[in-house]
């Protein structure tokens, strides 16, 4: 009953979190330089893990799914099936996962060094809201920079299948890339970039919210870091099963 409590006072305090850091769009000041600061921090600072971690996932995907296909003469299938694969589930969850462990991490050992230090009390001593100057600018640059980095994590694991396609597998350019692009359907598309979304939206509360209740000096600070990669990446797994039901459910519409 206990642990039952918890988890509603926790999704509880996630939601006003988010409802505080919403209602600060509508309020001045409205922190735009800090919110791109944020979204070059997120965005561009994890563009080359994630590009690296496309690129082989794509290429290991096309070695798997060939050689299987081989067996049962289908292997001009390869690029459907790397593209299936990277566009519905590997490209949003890797990289919402690298997101929590490289930005996830960051905000809380960030937000934690600011609370156990003082500085947010100093903040609103001053009378400064820090949801609004703190909270609001990553929640906005997670929400805007998750998408665009699952597309290019998407493309360039594509890419890697071409690669392992066209130099291991000897298939030619012209059958892997029209056996990608018939399988993407308007419905891949949408699922596509609402998981990273909300898997941004997840990452995003988690971090501000253990980095905003750090107690207990450094190793206060470095227990919170643990805790919000931890929770992070098991809320987006859980999540992920829900928003595959949901587009599967929309689909068959």
């Amino acid at each position: 009953m206990n642990i039952l409590i918890q988890m509603l006072t926790e999704v509880q305090e996630g939601t006003m979190l988010v409802l505080r850091s919403m209602r600060g769009l509508t309020q001045r000041p409205l922190y735009v330089r800090e919110t791109v600061h944020q979204m070059d921090l997120i965005g561009v600072g994890s563009l080359p893990i994630t590009l690296l971690a496309g690129f082989f996932i794509g290429a290991v995907l096309a070695l798997q799914t060939a050689s299987t296909l081989q067996s049962f003469g289908a292997q001009n299938f390869t690029g459907r099936l790397v593209a299936t694969s990277l566009v519905r589930e590997l490209g949003p969850v890797l990289t919402s996962i690298l997101l929590a462990g490289r930005a996830g991490s960051g905000i809380t050992a960030e937000l934690g060094s600011m609370k156990v230090s003082e500085q947010i009390d100093a903040m609103r001593a001053l009378g400064t809201d820090p949801i609004r100057k703190l909270v609001m600018p990553r929640l906005m640059a997670l929400l805007l920079m998750a998408p665009v980095l699952t597309v290019f994590a998407d493309l360039i694991g594509v890419f890697g299948g071409w690669m392992i396609s066209v130099t291991l597998l000897k298939l030619p350019t012209s059958v892997y890339v029209s056996s990608a692009r018939e399988a993407l359907n308007y419905n891949d598309i949408f699922g596509g970039l609402l998981k990273p979304t909300i898997f941004g939206l997840i990452v995003a509360v988690v971090g501000c919210r253990a980095g905003l209740r750090t107690s207990g000096g450094t190793v206060g600070v470095g227990r919170s870091t643990t805790q919000s990669v931890v929770v992070s990446i098991l809320l987006i797994l859980i999540s992920d099963f829900f928003l595959t039901k949901l587009v599967l459910a929309l689909s068959n519409f």
